[in-house]
């Protein structure tokens, strides 16, 4: 079989989770990508919202299961020696569409080809098939290395535990709706006026801190200096508004620490006066946009503003001007990354 070689490696990623207009929430997962010449894999999939079979929340002896297979030390999983490469972020059911592939050995090597889109055990290449992506050969050796060091737990945090983040301030209220959207969504919460008294060992389970508006400039550097003398370098979000989704959209941003390169989404900047948003993509990609805007009571209004496809580069879109006005916010979702921006006038 004739293929140039391809460079295999792995990366933690995430697709992260948040709560959607109308009530609909989509889950957090934490999962390996697979990184073809330096790329992720994903991305060359358009706007596809899927995981790898490498997902952390996995048990361990599914996850080493689906190393081994793509090791090929196990049967194919599908028909005509096929995996299953990403799937649905929900419930991993085939029935919901996947990403397959036929993975097979040529001499050391270890090819992946005649990648197609799959919702049953069957896979139709001429009117399902990726046609333009593959075959890709790779080195046995590297390919090898990178997955087996999954088993030896060098993976570099790919089977991770449940991410939890820390809420600090004091208006209960707003932080246990909060802690109740992000459970929801698979991440792990905590509420706490403020750091002292709580062991290094504990402070360094957390992921990232998410201060309400309460909590004073005071209350937030006490916090940040028991965070760094506790040895733990995570982020801090500093609440923009009291609207659940805003504050979930800010949190997965905080807990996405991938390098830009490996993001769809790397900006949301408001431009000029606040009536347009600049976007910048790094892959073709479906992107959204949706407003909330916050009232003198403290009442917030969501309303979506933009859903289509975007190419890689810089983009502008309109605003609607009654969607902003005051204390507004968007927040910018692409498949996997989600951005925030303070936009009102």
């Amino acid at each position: 079989m004739s293929a140039e070689y391809a460079t295999f490696g792995l990366a933690p990623a995430i697709r992260a989770g948040g709560l959607l207009a109308g009530g609909d929430y989509q889950v957090h997962r934490d999962f390996v990508d697979f990184i073809v010449d330096g790329h992720p894999l994903l991305f060359s999939l358009s706007d596809l919202d899927a995981v790898s079979p490498l997902a952390s929340d996995v048990p361990p002896a599914i996850f080493t299961d689906r190393v081994r297979s793509l090791l090929l030390e196990t049967e194919a999983p599908l028909p005509a020696g096929r995996y299953i490469v990403y799937g649905c972020p929900e419930c991993a059911d085939l029935a919901c569409g996947a990403v397959t592939a036929v993975i097979e050995r040529d001499g050391e090597d270890f090819v992946w080809r005649d990648f197609a889109w799959q919702t049953d055990e069957h896979a139709d290449l001429e009117l399902n098939g990726y046609h333009g992506i593959g075959p890709f050969r790779f080195r046995g050796a590297e390919y090898r290395t990178a997955l087996t060091a999954l088993l030896d737990g060098d993976g570099d945090g790919a089977r991770g535990t449940r991410r939890r983040v820390l809420l600090i301030g004091a208006r209960v209220s707003l932080l246990a709706k909060l802690a109740a959207a992000l459970r929801t969504i698979g991440v792990g919460a905590d509420i706490a006026q403020d750091a002292d008294g709580v062991p290094a060992d504990e402070l360094r389970t957390y992921d990232a801190v998410v201060f309400g508006r309460s909590a004073g400039a005071g209350e937030r550097d006490a916090v940040r200096r028991a965070f760094a003398a506790a040895g733990a370098d995570v982020p801090c979000v500093d609440g923009l508004a009291p609207a659940v989704p805003l504050l979930v959209a800010q949190t997965e941003h905080a807990l996405d620490r991938s390098p830009p390169e490996r993001r769809r989404l790397t900006d949301l900047r408001p431009v000029g006066d606040g009536a347009e948003v600049e976007v910048e993509v790094t892959s073709s990609c479906r992107v959204r946009l949706t407003a909330y805007r916050v009232d003198r009571f403290s009442r917030t209004h969501t309303r979506d503003l933009f859903d289509a496809v975007l190419e890689p580069g810089r983009h502008r879109v309109p605003l609607a001007p009654k969607a902003v006005r005051g204390e507004a916010f968007v927040v910018a979702r692409a498949a996997g990354t989600v951005l925030v921006a303070a936009v009102g006038r």
